[in-house]
């Protein structure tokens, strides 16, 4: 049984390391955006951070957690894991938007 809990865990640390590259790419974005832009950005960017790390801290307890219990944990690691693939969609999406005009107001 731990082995499947190791399993799963790695698979969303390696999930999460791909969204971690990407918000990398986000952020360097936002730093080369205009000033309005860039807070919005930022303000994004830093929804997006939070959600993150409660989402490794649940990750966390998952990974930490006796036999019995990891099973019953995973259900909140999994909303937690909706909320933030949600909250990802929604900057990438604002993000990807906002490049675009600004390319063609350029």
């Amino acid at each position: 049984m731990t082995e499947k809990r190791d399993v799963y865990v790695q698979k969303l640390k390696a999930k999460l390391d791909e969204w971690n590259a990407k918000i990398d790419q986000m952020t360097a974005k936002a730093d080369q955006a205009e000033v309005e832009a860039k807070r919005d950005y930022r303000r994004h960017l830093e929804k997006l951070k939070e959600k993150r790390q409660l989402l490794e801290s649940k990750i966390e307890v998952v990974q930490n957690a006796g036999e019995g219990s990891w099973e019953d944990l995973k259900q909140g690691l999994e909303k937690a894991w909706d909320s933030f693939k949600e909250s990802f969609a929604k900057a990438k999406s604002e993000f990807e938007q906002g490049y675009r005009k600004g390319r063609r107001d350029e």
